[in-house]
């Protein structure tokens, strides 16, 4: 399994990652046994994958638990990199949150501690009700004076950052606070940071995390049509605002350009005697400037066909046909890296 450097920070995590989402079970994802994940993530361990990829918000804190369950007794063979929700950054939140996180992951220390969003009154709203937090979010360089402390006292190994823009991540780099990691959606379908974000953050010596490689399953090819999706699954702005449960962008989407590429992609998979989701998870690997592409694996056959992709050199060929492919999506949906609300009123800019 090859690595990558993340940034400046001195980690090497493994090009492909472990995203955790889903363990502990809950409604977003459905159930999830423990004896998988334990299985998962010890297979994962045994070939060379170093970095697994949580949240507090995850199955309201069960997936942290799980993997710190699955976890024990080779804690320090992992990289762990776990999230605070926009909503948790006051000053007396901070702390006991990441203390919270620490406990559920039966550990002493969190490798890489991130932001989940950026602070803005639109992100804080999504995870609060609280109406003078809305109104009133704290400062950024007071949200990061808190995480350098975590840092100083060794509860955090590395800051970071996720769905960070480019004036945002400024701004937080502005605050003094050495950032290793910004997260961000990247996928096939999902390639807004190419053009300003991915040369950013490698001029500012900001590791990339990408995460949605396989639009969550839009490209895994068990999909033939869009209407199969859930609904849950298709709030984004890939969709027309009327498809997708609970979307909140209101836009019209890139449904027609989106079919007609899945329907090449599958072409060149099968030409390639590949599967959709190993050429698309190939394809989001291939890019240098991801250090490490995170995807879920339910069971050990999941994580043997992601690993497989990790494997693949695709050619040059290849790689540019599959950017010609997706280019009309990528027009269509613009550079704005958060696909969840309206490109005009968004929480990362």
């Amino acid at each position: 399994m090859k690595r990558r450097k993340l940034g400046s920070s001195g980690l090497e995590l493994s090009v492909l990652g472990m995203g955790c989402w889903q363990y502990g079970g809950g409604s977003y994802w459905g159930n999830q046994d423990q004896q998988d994940v334990d299985q998962v993530v010890h297979q994962a361990l045994d070939m060379g994958i170093n970095y697994f990829d949580t949240a507090e918000v995850y199955n309201d804190g069960e997936s942290e638990r799980s993997l710190g369950l699955a976890l024990k007794g080779r804690r320090h063979e992992a990289i762990i990199g776990s999230k605070i929700s926009t909503a948790n950054i006051l000053p007396e939140q901070l702390r006991k949150h990441c203390e919270d996180s620490l406990q559920r992951l039966q550990t002493d220390y969190i490798d890489v501690y991130m932001l989940h969003w950026p602070v803005n009154p639109l992100a804080v709203k999504h995870f609060t009700s609280d109406p003078e937090l809305i109104a009133n979010p704290p400062q950024v360089a007071e949200v990061f004076e808190g995480l350098q402390r975590l840092k100083q006292e060794g509860k955090i190994r590395h800051i970071g950052v996720s769905n960070h823009g480019v004036k945002q991540l400024g701004e937080v780099l502005q605050t003094g606070a050495s950032v290793a990691v910004n997260e961000l959606a990247y996928s096939l379908l999902s390639r807004a940071i190419e053009e300003e974000l991915l040369p950013y953050c490698k001029n500012q010596g900001v590791g990339v995390i990408g995460y949605m490689p396989l639009q969550q399953g839009l490209l895994s090819g068990k999909y033939h049509a869009l209407d199969e999706l859930k609904p849950i699954l298709a709030r984004t702005r890939h969709f027309h605002h009327s498809r997708g449960l609970g979307s909140r962008h209101g836009e019209e989407g890139a449904e027609p350009e989106i079919t007609q590429a899945l329907d090449q992609i599958r072409l060149l998979a099968d030409e390639l005697n590949l599967t959709m989701g190993v050429l698309s998870l190939a394809w989001a690997i291939s890019n240098e400037g991801i250090t490490s592409t995170i995807v879920g694996s339910r069971n050990a056959d999941q994580l043997m066909g992601n690993a497989h992709a990790a494997q693949i050199e695709l050619s040059a060929d290849v790689l540019r046909r599959l950017n010609e492919i997706t280019q009309p999506v990528l027009r269509k949906l613009g550079n704005n890296p958060d696909y969840y609300e309206n490109r005009h009123n968004s929480r990362s800019y």
